[in-house]
């Protein structure tokens, strides 16, 4: 039987103390579901389903030292679950009222008293049904939710048992749970490290009492370690755009149709380039052209995106908690040449693949945990003075999901924005589509959806000089 309360890690308790004024933790999910669903169904499905997961039926008590998970005696699923009526204004469609309430929601706590979750139904949205999913960031991390909310569509498999943590001292050997636990095989294939100097290094830390010294291979880990300590630390601040700035708080949501991933991977074949590739650039070239619109000239500009590395293996997502690193990847938003823009995405993100940062960023967040809030702000305000956006990159499911019968025709999410960053970039295949999603603070960007509109262009134009070279 599992303890009634559970200490919370120490990256768990750095996501819980790092809302602010202007970012609350929270990742903020939508579902468009065709036919409707009614709340009996949705109530049923997350009593049987998601409170499996005995996460979603704690709450969080904060102490000096950190915080506790402790189940709540006065658990009632309707605190969790509530419905709405899409208000509209004259004129507005229902995508766009669906976006505003989103975005409302965004900026809207949970209940500390409570468990830290809620699901707000809309029961008619475009001959259907949305539901808003809310979940703070100290529960889990975007690719532990997905498991969570594959296993609640129908034939989702359950969360297996879980067995009771021994009470030992475990928790105080944090960094040991932080930097060594991550590194292994199954961790260095789920980031895509395949390098011979970086399995070498998992060994090493994996058998911390073996000789260390005298070894090549050894010494240029030491180096790449120390390198990469240094770049974060003296990382110069991105090219200064109309993104970047003191958002006020208040948030904005957008989201595009999907398009074909068949046809993503296209072009990733005929230019030798991953899928990230290309919809990196994509990305970064609608953001180019909105800033040019604006009379923010991009040209010879770069930002910089905290994009969130998967530092656990994928068949653990279950247990919840936050696993992941960060890299800071740059975007060549002043490229106006699609072909040329893919290749510099290209050359950046190899340059990521060997790099030490994700777990070094695990690392900071694992210390954040253990210090005061003040303490703790000005550390991690390190990752957010340096960049513009926060983006994910994420594999969903090939083909639709069902939910309580319905099917689930589309699905967007949004990661928060930690410090001052007011954007949060979202792309997320599902169901062989592509979708690309936008959370923007009002001040920085008030119409999101303006730049989410130049994406497909953006592709299109890829798409078409990509077929205009040479072939053979």
């Amino acid at each position: 039987m599992p303890a009634v309360t559970e200490r919370m890690s120490r990256v768990d308790t750095a996501w819980l103390r790092m809302d602010n004024d202007v970012n609350l933790m929270m990742i903020v999910g939508v579902w468009l579901l065709q036919p409707a669903i009614g709340v009996e169904a949705l109530v049923e499905r997350i009593s049987d389903k998601l409170l499996k997961y005995e996460r979603f039926r704690q709450k969080v008590v904060e102490d000096a030292m950190g915080a506790t998970w402790v189940i709540d005696d006065d658990f009632d699923v309707s605190h969790h679950i509530v419905v709405h009526k899409l208000r509209r204004r004259r004129g507005q469609s229902e995508r766009a009222a669906l976006q505003e309430l989103a975005g409302e929601l965004a900026t809207t706590p949970l209940n500390r008293a409570r468990p830290l979750w809620q699901f707000h139904l809309i029961e008619n949205y475009e001959g259907g049904s949305a539901l808003i999913a809310r979940v703070h960031h100290c529960i889990a991390d975007g690719i532990a939710l997905i498991s969570v909310m594959m296993s609640i569509t129908d034939g989702g498999m359950d969360p297996p048992p879980r067995r009771a943590r021994k009470t030992t001292d475990t928790e105080s050997d944090w960094l040991t749970d932080a930097v060594v636990k991550p590194l292994t095989d199954l961790t260095v294939k789920a980031i895509g490290m395949y390098g011979g100097g970086v399995a070498k290094s998992m060994e090493v830390l994996a058998n911390p009492y073996q000789p260390l010294f005298g070894s090549l291979d050894m010494a240029r880990t030491g180096y790449q370690v120390v390198s990469d300590v240094a770049a974060m630390a003296m990382m110069p601040d991105d090219s200064p755009t109309l993104l970047k700035g003191k958002p006020v708080g208040a948030k904005k949501v957008a989201w595009g149709e999907p398009i074909a991933l068949d046809q993503v991977k296209a072009i990733g074949k005929a230019l030798n380039c991953s899928v990230n590739d290309v919809l990196l650039a994509c990305v970064a070239g609608a953001i180019g052209e909105y800033l040019r619109e604006q009379g923010d000239d991009p040209q010879g500009k770069e930002i910089r995106a905290m994009v969130p590395v998967n530092l656990r293996p994928l068949e653990k997502a279950y247990q919840l908690g936050n696993r992941f690193g960060l890299v800071p990847l740059v975007l060549p938003i002043g490229i106006a040449n699609p072909i040329e823009r893919v290749y510099a995405v290209r050359a950046r993100m190899i340059e990521l693949k060997g790099s030490y940062q994700p777990l070094l960023a695990f690392a900071v967040l694992s210390v954040a945990g253990l210090l005061i809030k003040p303490v703790q702000d000005a550390l991690l305000g390190m990752f957010a003075k340096k960049a513009t956006a926060v983006m994910t990159n994420v594999p969903g499911p090939a083909k639709p999901l069902k939910f309580c019968g319905s099917t689930l025709r589309q699905t967007m999410f949004w990661v928060p924005q930690s410090g001052d960053i007011g954007v949060g970039v979202s792309i997320l295949s599902y169901g062989g589509g592509v979708q690309f999603g936008l959370i923007t603070d009002q001040k920085l960007c008030p119409q999101p959806q303006q730049i989410i509109d130049r994406f497909e262009p953006e592709f299109e134009k890829l798409l078409m000089v990509t077929l205009m070279l040479p072939w053979g």
